[in-house]
C-alpha cells in the first residue's frame, strides 16, 4: 500500500471513529470525565465530535472516489459540518467559570 492509501485509511478510521464517540455520548448521555469539562454539555460534545467526525469522514469519502465534482462537494459539505461544529458546539468550558481561573 502507499502513503496515500495509509493515510486515506487512517483518516477514514479517525472519522468514523469520532462519529461513534460523538454518537454514543448522544445516545447514553454521558461522556468522559475530560470531555465532560472541556464542554458545557454532553449533548455539545456529542455534536461536536459527530460532526468533525462526519466532516473527516466526507474529506477521505471525496478522496477515495476520486472524482471531481464529487469530492468537490464532500469537501464544501465537511466544510459546512465542521463550521456548524466550530461555531455552535465549540468546548466552552463549564458554565460561570472563566478560563485561567480555578
Amino acid at each position: 500500500m502507499s502513503t496515500s492509501t495509509w493515510t486515506v485509511v487512517v483518516g477514514g478510521l479517525a472519522g468514523v471513529a469520532l462519529v461513534v464517540f460523538g454518537a454514543g455520548m448522544l445516545v447514553t448521555g454521558r461522556a468522559p470525565d475530560a470531555t465532560s469539562r472541556a464542554f458545557r454539555s454532553v449533548r455539545e460534545a456529542g455534536y461536536y465530535h459527530l460532526l468533525f467526525g462526519l466532516g473527516l469522514a466526507l474529506v477521505v469519502l471525496g478522496v477515495a472516489l476520486r472524482q471531481g465534482v464529487v469530492a468537490l462537494v464532500t469537501a464544501v459539505a465537511a466544510v459546512v459540518l465542521v463550521g456548524i461544529a466550530v461555531v455552535r458546539f465549540r468546548p466552552r468550558g463549564h458554565r460561570g467559570r472563566t478560563v485561567g481561573h480555578k
